[in-house]
């Protein structure tokens, strides 16, 4: 299975920079069957029924991202992945001439030292503060897209429900729900199961592997309570499971199944999926954004709908000028 089969063309104007406001104003392009019909977001309402199942990835983008200096003065920028059981901590670091040895200047409480490669794009880096994670708090900044190329206010890159540390990038399908929505879908009946999926940085990397059954994502953990499995467990037939975001399907197929219920689950996971997957979960739709050409997110959505119906979908948001990616418009996908 080629990689260039999962290709397609987007005018840079179709990127968003900034979301919609209100958030749920934004457009809703709803594959239903055979049909494609154009609303808003908040007319998610209309297409769920008492009894359905929301599923939600409360996880919250941690400030990873640090901006400084070399000694010498030329400016750095770094995104910290990771710590190592011997304390270093794995970093992509964004600067001209690296070398092992480099020090670095972030603050007056502050310091890195860059010890080693780590990866061909991670190095492992020894910060002279032990209260690294305190310190981030103050001046480190959220670890937004390089496709978005102006600053992003952390209200708009948080999902408003957002409260387990963990995420290098947000669970952007949740971006569009508001307060006001989510008491609405809650007063229709519908309930709501939150599970934790802590997004990788590896999510912002190209696949590089022409045949993508080849390619490696990287290990994101996760948790399902026996709270969230017990509720989306109680989902009758007659109702909807509906995973908002892929790393919410990621997380339920990467759990434990015993006779068709899903079991709580504390763990990491490498799942790759792409299409030819065969589905495990009782998943009937899935709420999602636009995303980039040739990515793992965009083969995980052709996975549960259908390559052909999916980039059909795609040539016509970009035909009615939907807006693409973190930051633009949503997509639900019926099964």
């Amino acid at each position: 299975m080629n990689l260039s089969s999962f290709n397609y063309k987007l005018p840079k104007e179709l990127i968003a920079q900034t979301p919609s406001r209100p958030k749920d104003s934004c457009n809703l392009m709803v594959l239903k069957g055979s049909k494609t019909l154009h609303k808003k977001f908040y007319n998610i309402l209309d297409l769920l029924e008492p009894g359905d199942v929301l599923v939600l990835n409360k996880s919250k983008v941690i400030p990873a991202r640090l901006k400084g200096k070399k000694t010498t003065g030329t400016k750095a920028e770094f995104i910290i992945t990771n710590k190592t059981k011997q304390g270093f901590y794995e970093c992509s670091i964004k600067s001209k001439r690296l070398k092992i040895g480099n020090e670095f200047i972030f603050s007056n409480n502050l310091k890195a030292k860059l010890i080693s490669e780590n990866t061909p794009t991670t190095f492992l880096v020894k910060f002279n503060n032990p209260n690294l994670n305190t310190l981030l708090k103050k001046i480190g900044e959220l670890p937004t897209p390089p496709y978005i190329k102006q600053k992003v206010k952390p209200q708009d890159y948080q999902t408003i429900y957002a409260s387990a540390p963990g995420s290098f990038a947000a669970p952007t399908a949740g971006l569009h729900f508001t307060k006001k929505l989510l008491k609405k879908i809650k007063d229709k009946g519908v309930k709501l199961a939150f599970i934790t999926l802590h997004i990788d940085i590896s999510t912002f990397l190209p696949i590089s592997e022409q045949d993508i059954t080849k390619h490696k994502t990287g290990k994101e953990c996760f948790h399902i309570t026996k709270t969230a499995a017990d509720t989306i467990n109680s989902c009758k037939p007659a109702n909807k499971i509906i995973a908002v975001g892929t790393t919410t399907l990621k997380a339920l197929e990467s759990s434990s199944y015993k006779k068709g219920k899903l079991l709580p689950k504390k763990d990491c996971s490498e799942l790759f999926i792409y299409p030819s997957y065969k589905f495990k979960s009782k998943v009937s739709a899935l709420i999602t954004n636009f995303h980039l050409p040739k990515s793992s997110l965009l083969l995980l959505t052709s996975a549960f709908a259908g390559t052909k119906r999916l980039l059909k979908a795609y040539k016509t948001a970009v035909k009615k000028k939907y807006r693409f990616y973190s930051l633009g418009d949503g997509m639900i996908i019926f099964k």
